[in-house]
């Protein structure tokens, strides 16, 4: 596998996306549980349309980030010891492993975020204001929960600890993310500036991009 560094990308790219689609735990499992629980909440708080409307963005946000935190880390998770080794014996760069698990974990993302968003819109009836804006924020929550997941996994398979404290990790690391997605949509709703809270999200991206692959040789020989 000592070819091109982006040649290595696509083809873990490519690897992890074969294995979700002989495994199915996104499609099959994550998103009809994200789309339950968006169903579940009119039925605990009432069938009030105005209301329903007025919290609907709010929600669809928090089950993104709650089961987003689920695809990015039961991905990035899986990459056993072994795996690792192996790939590092096929010539494997540590950087374009972690790119890669990154993009197959974040193009997941982007398919459970457009799912779920579709039954929000239907439930909550939510206005889709300025859809490139939009667009972009749901791009950047995807690829940041991609790279928290990735880097937050490798830090853990690094050491002894167990897996299960990955979701504890990610968690209140994205609160940037949620932070600055739900802000952006009341920004658009009540006319405010948005670019300071979507330039936060890119600036979080941005920082644990590079944590990532700088870290990522260090962490596989750890």
């Amino acid at each position: 596998m000592t070819t091109g560094f982006w040649h290595q990308v696509r083809a873990v790219v490519h690897r992890d996306l074969l294995r979700e689609r002989r495994r199915g735990d996104v499609l099959w499992v994550t998103i009809p549980f994200g789309a339950l629980a968006l169903l579940l909440v009119p039925l605990a708080i009432g069938t009030d349309a105005s209301l329903l409307r007025e919290i609907g963005a709010g929600m669809y946000w928090v089950i993104v980030m709650l089961f987003g935190v689920l695809v990015a880390v039961g991905k990035a998770s899986r990459e056993t010891l072994p795996q690792q080794d192996a790939s590092s014996l096929l010539g494997l760069d540590p950087a374009a492993g972690f790119v890669g698990r990154t993009v197959s974990s974040a193009i997941l993302l982007l398919a459970f975020e457009s799912i779920v968003g579709v039954v929000a819109v239907g439930l909550y009836n939510i206005e889709i204001l300025a859809p490139i804006w939009l667009a972009v924020t749901i791009l950047v929550v995807a690829v940041g929960l991609a790279l928290l997941g990735t880097l937050t996994a490798s830090i853990v398979n690094s050491t002894t600890a167990g897996t299960a404290l990955v979701p504890l990790l990610v968690a209140p690391l994205s609160v940037p993310l949620l932070l600055g997605a739900t802000q952006s949509y009341d920004g658009l709703r009540y006319g405010h500036a948005i670019v300071s809270w979507v330039s936060m999200m890119v600036a979080v991206v941005i920082v644990v991009a590079m944590i990532g692959v700088l870290t990522a040789r260090p962490l596989q020989e750890s």
